[in-house]
Protein backbone atom coordinates (compact mmCIF):
# COMPACT_ATOMS: atom_id res chain seq x y z
CA UNK A 1 0.00 0.00 0.00
CA UNK A 2 2.44 2.80 0.46
CA UNK A 3 4.39 2.54 -2.89
CA UNK A 4 0.49 3.33 -3.85
CA UNK A 5 0.38 6.23 -1.67
CA UNK A 6 3.90 6.96 -3.32
CA UNK A 7 2.40 6.89 -6.66
CA UNK A 8 -0.50 9.11 -5.87
CA UNK A 9 1.47 11.72 -4.03
CA UNK A 10 4.26 12.09 -7.13
CA UNK A 11 1.19 12.41 -9.53
CA UNK A 12 -0.76 15.52 -7.11
CA UNK A 13 2.82 17.23 -6.66
CA UNK A 14 3.70 17.00 -10.14
CA UNK A 15 0.18 18.24 -11.15
CA UNK A 16 -1.66 21.27 -9.90
CA UNK A 17 0.18 24.61 -9.29
CA UNK A 18 3.40 22.68 -10.73
CA UNK A 19 1.75 21.33 -14.00
CA UNK A 20 4.26 21.61 -16.89
CA UNK A 21 6.99 22.91 -15.01
CA UNK A 22 9.15 19.86 -15.34
CA UNK A 23 9.81 19.79 -11.59
CA UNK A 24 11.34 16.67 -9.96
CA UNK A 25 9.68 14.46 -7.41
CA UNK A 26 11.56 12.74 -5.45
CA UNK A 27 11.19 10.43 -2.17
CA UNK A 28 14.60 9.75 -0.72
CA UNK A 29 16.06 10.84 2.44
CA UNK A 30 17.15 14.47 1.83
CA UNK A 31 20.77 14.13 3.48
CA UNK A 32 23.55 15.54 2.38
CA UNK A 33 25.27 13.46 0.17
CA UNK A 34 21.57 13.59 -1.95
CA UNK A 35 21.54 17.07 -1.36
CA UNK A 36 25.54 17.23 -2.91
CA UNK A 37 24.28 14.86 -5.97
CA UNK A 38 21.10 16.88 -7.15
CA UNK A 39 21.18 19.31 -10.12
CA UNK A 40 17.72 20.41 -10.97
CA UNK A 41 14.96 21.75 -9.14
CA UNK A 42 13.52 18.86 -6.66
CA UNK A 43 10.02 18.99 -4.34
CA UNK A 44 11.32 16.33 -1.80
CA UNK A 45 8.51 13.93 -0.17
CA UNK A 46 10.36 12.34 2.68
CA UNK A 47 8.75 9.37 4.36
CA UNK A 48 9.96 9.75 8.25
CA UNK A 49 6.88 8.01 10.15
CA UNK A 50 4.33 5.30 10.29
CA UNK A 51 1.84 4.44 12.84
CA UNK A 52 -1.77 2.83 13.05
CA UNK A 53 -4.60 5.53 13.57
CA UNK A 54 -6.43 3.92 16.47
CA UNK A 55 -9.06 5.88 16.43
CA UNK A 56 -10.35 4.30 13.39
CA UNK A 57 -10.03 1.35 14.05
CA UNK A 58 -12.88 -1.09 13.63
CA UNK A 59 -14.12 -4.13 14.98
CA UNK A 60 -16.58 -6.92 13.44
CA UNK A 61 -16.81 -8.16 9.78
CA UNK A 62 -17.19 -5.98 6.32
CA UNK A 63 -19.44 -7.57 3.28
CA UNK A 64 -17.87 -8.03 0.64
CA UNK A 65 -20.21 -7.88 -2.31
CA UNK A 66 -19.90 -8.69 -6.12
CA UNK A 67 -21.27 -7.21 -9.06
CA UNK A 68 -24.76 -7.91 -7.90
CA UNK A 69 -25.02 -6.90 -5.31
CA UNK A 70 -24.92 -10.21 -3.46
CA UNK A 71 -22.41 -11.07 -0.52
CA UNK A 72 -19.64 -13.26 -1.33
CA UNK A 73 -17.07 -12.83 1.30
CA UNK A 74 -17.02 -11.60 4.74
CA UNK A 75 -13.17 -9.67 5.51
CA UNK A 76 -11.95 -7.90 8.83
CA UNK A 77 -11.92 -3.78 8.41
CA UNK A 78 -8.89 -2.40 7.12
CA UNK A 79 -6.30 -0.94 9.82
CA UNK A 80 -5.72 2.81 9.54
CA UNK A 81 -2.32 3.69 8.98
CA UNK A 82 -1.03 7.50 8.97
CA UNK A 83 2.39 8.17 6.87
CA UNK A 84 3.74 11.01 7.56
CA UNK A 85 5.96 12.77 4.67
CA UNK A 86 8.31 15.83 5.10
CA UNK A 87 7.92 18.01 2.05
CA UNK A 88 10.86 20.11 0.80
CA UNK A 89 11.65 22.10 -1.82
CA UNK A 90 15.84 22.04 -3.24
CA UNK A 91 16.49 24.68 -5.67
CA UNK A 92 19.08 27.16 -5.77
CA UNK A 93 18.15 30.06 -4.08
CA UNK A 94 15.89 29.94 -0.80
CA UNK A 95 12.88 32.41 -2.81
CA UNK A 96 12.36 30.18 -5.75
CA UNK A 97 12.14 27.36 -2.75
CA UNK A 98 9.23 29.31 -1.35
CA UNK A 99 7.74 29.43 -4.73
CA UNK A 100 7.68 25.96 -4.57
CA UNK A 101 6.66 25.38 -1.43
CA UNK A 102 3.36 27.92 -1.82
CA UNK A 103 2.84 25.64 -4.96
CA UNK A 104 2.63 22.50 -3.04
CA UNK A 105 0.35 24.55 -0.25
CA UNK A 106 -2.23 25.20 -3.39
CA UNK A 107 -2.21 21.91 -4.71
CA UNK A 108 -2.63 20.35 -1.76
CA UNK A 109 -4.79 22.50 0.65
CA UNK A 110 -8.21 21.77 -1.65
CA UNK A 111 -7.48 18.07 -1.24
CA UNK A 112 -8.16 17.07 1.81
CA UNK A 113 -10.26 13.95 0.86
CA UNK A 114 -8.93 11.33 -2.13
CA UNK A 115 -11.90 9.20 -3.48
CA UNK A 116 -11.41 5.81 -3.96
CA UNK A 117 -11.84 6.01 -7.85
CA UNK A 118 -8.32 8.40 -7.63
CA UNK A 119 -6.45 5.75 -6.23
CA UNK A 120 -4.63 2.64 -7.12
CA UNK A 121 -4.37 -0.83 -7.28
CA UNK A 122 -5.28 -2.76 -4.22
CA UNK A 123 -5.53 0.77 -2.20
CA UNK A 124 -8.41 1.50 -4.98
CA UNK A 125 -10.12 -1.22 -4.81
CA UNK A 126 -10.89 -1.29 -1.00
CA UNK A 127 -13.58 1.59 -2.10
CA UNK A 128 -12.50 3.79 0.69
CA UNK A 129 -11.63 7.66 0.04
CA UNK A 130 -8.02 8.28 1.90
CA UNK A 131 -7.89 11.75 4.04
CA UNK A 132 -5.06 13.96 3.56
CA UNK A 133 -3.40 16.95 5.60
CA UNK A 134 -1.12 19.04 4.65
CA UNK A 135 0.66 21.51 7.36
CA UNK A 136 -1.15 20.54 10.45
CA UNK A 137 -0.04 20.37 13.84
CA UNK A 138 2.62 17.83 14.35
CA UNK A 139 1.40 14.56 16.58
CA UNK A 140 4.30 12.32 16.16
CA UNK A 141 6.53 12.37 19.18
CA UNK A 142 9.79 13.06 17.16
CA UNK A 143 10.22 16.87 16.27
CA UNK A 144 11.41 17.86 12.72
CA UNK A 145 14.73 19.01 14.63
CA UNK A 146 15.24 15.64 15.33
CA UNK A 147 14.57 14.44 12.09
CA UNK A 148 16.90 16.73 10.36
CA UNK A 149 19.64 15.69 12.97
CA UNK A 150 18.96 12.24 12.32
CA UNK A 151 19.68 13.24 7.91
CA UNK A 152 23.06 14.70 8.78
CA UNK A 153 21.41 18.05 7.39
CA UNK A 154 20.48 21.69 8.71
CA UNK A 155 17.33 23.09 9.56
CA UNK A 156 15.17 23.83 6.31
CA UNK A 157 11.58 25.37 5.77
CA UNK A 158 9.35 21.79 5.10
CA UNK A 159 5.48 21.04 4.70
CA UNK A 160 4.12 18.17 7.04
CA UNK A 161 1.88 15.95 4.86
CA UNK A 162 -0.14 13.39 6.25
CA UNK A 163 -2.08 10.28 4.49
CA UNK A 164 -4.18 8.19 6.45
CA UNK A 165 -4.50 4.85 4.43
CA UNK A 166 -6.57 1.92 4.64
CA UNK A 167 -4.46 -1.59 4.74
CA UNK A 168 -6.27 -5.13 4.34
CA UNK A 169 -6.81 -6.86 7.38
CA UNK A 170 -6.91 -10.85 6.98
CA UNK A 171 -8.17 -13.16 7.15
CA UNK A 172 -11.60 -13.08 4.67
CA UNK A 173 -14.17 -15.75 4.34
CA UNK A 174 -16.09 -16.90 1.82
CA UNK A 175 -20.07 -16.28 2.69
CA UNK A 176 -22.36 -19.08 2.63
CA UNK A 177 -25.18 -18.48 -0.38
CA UNK A 178 -27.94 -16.20 0.00
CA UNK A 179 -31.15 -16.81 1.73
CA UNK A 180 -34.14 -16.91 -0.84
CA UNK A 181 -36.54 -18.14 0.90
CA UNK A 182 -38.06 -17.63 4.14
CA UNK A 183 -38.52 -19.65 7.18
CA UNK A 184 -40.81 -22.99 6.59
CA UNK A 185 -42.17 -25.19 9.57
CA UNK A 186 -43.00 -28.64 8.22
CA UNK A 187 -46.46 -30.27 10.02
CA UNK A 188 -46.52 -34.30 11.00
CA UNK A 189 -49.20 -36.35 12.07
CA UNK A 190 -49.73 -36.67 16.27
CA UNK A 191 -47.94 -40.40 16.31
CA UNK A 192 -44.76 -39.01 14.69
CA UNK A 193 -46.00 -40.62 10.94
CA UNK A 194 -46.39 -38.98 8.03
CA UNK A 195 -50.08 -37.87 7.38
CA UNK A 196 -51.65 -39.14 4.38
CA UNK A 197 -51.26 -36.35 1.98
CA UNK A 198 -47.60 -35.15 1.53
CA UNK A 199 -46.27 -32.98 4.04
CA UNK A 200 -47.27 -28.99 4.19
CA UNK A 201 -44.97 -26.00 4.41
CA UNK A 202 -46.46 -23.23 6.42
CA UNK A 203 -44.41 -20.07 6.15
CA UNK A 204 -44.65 -17.33 8.62
CA UNK A 205 -45.54 -14.87 6.23
CA UNK A 206 -48.35 -17.06 4.44
CA UNK A 207 -50.18 -17.86 8.20
CA UNK A 208 -49.91 -13.89 8.87
CA UNK A 209 -51.40 -12.95 5.62
CA UNK A 210 -54.12 -15.28 6.25
CA UNK A 211 -55.10 -14.70 9.48
CA UNK A 212 -55.15 -11.01 7.88
CA UNK A 213 -57.54 -11.95 5.83
CA UNK A 214 -59.68 -13.56 8.43
CA UNK A 215 -60.05 -10.97 10.47
CA UNK A 216 -61.20 -8.72 7.79
CA UNK A 217 -64.03 -11.17 6.83
CA UNK A 218 -65.24 -11.45 9.90
CA UNK A 219 -64.86 -7.48 10.36
CA UNK A 220 -67.21 -7.01 7.34
CA UNK A 221 -70.14 -9.87 8.67
CA UNK A 222 -73.18 -7.85 9.97
CA UNK A 223 -73.54 -7.80 14.02
CA UNK A 224 -76.22 -9.30 15.63
CA UNK A 225 -79.40 -7.17 15.26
Amino acid sequence: MIHEVDEVLKSLLGGGALTGSGIEVSFEAPTRDWAARRNAPVVNAYLYDIREDVARRQRGQMAVRDERDVVVRRRQPPRWFRLSYLVTAWTKTPQDEHRLLSAVLATMLPRELLAADELPGSLGALGLAVPVTVAGSQTESRSLAEIWSALGGELKPSLDLVVTAPFPAFPEYDAGPPVTEGAAVRVRGLDGDPPESAERAHRPHQVAAARAARAEAAARRPGPR
